[in-house]
């Protein structure tokens, strides 16, 4: 288990930018995938963007264009830049090491 907290949630107005921060005690260096996910009331828990060692990144169709995702291995930290928010990007967002660590999440609200 990979211990995560997350920052950087807020309320931001549409078209607005946050950045999501997920910093960890441990390094990694060594874990490949790290992502973020996303849940917004009464829906599932959805992959928002997932990072490689390598630094491949992946992205979901719908925030494509808005987000990117980075890492820092040496301050053992990913980032979520959100640009151009939306009412429907207003969610708890996750950290994920691998699929099997997750963070405490934090809220994004975005008004319309």
């Amino acid at each position: 288990q990979v211990p995560l907290v997350e920052s950087g949630g807020g309320l931001v107005q549409a078209g607005g930018s946050l950045r999501l921060s997920c910093a960890t005690s441990r390094s990694i260096f060594s874990i490949n995938a790290m992502g973020w996910y996303r849940q917004a009331p009464g829906k599932q828990r959805e992959l928002v963007a997932t990072i490689t060692s390598r630094g491949s990144t992946n992205y979901a169709a719908s925030v494509k264009g808005r987000f990117t995702i980075s890492r820092d291995n040496v301050r053992n930290t990913v980032y979520l830049q959100m640009n151009s928010l939306k009412p429907e990007d207003t969610a708890v967002y996750y950290c994920t090491a691998g699929i099997t660590s997750w963070g405490q999440g934090t809220q994004v609200t975005v008004s319309s």
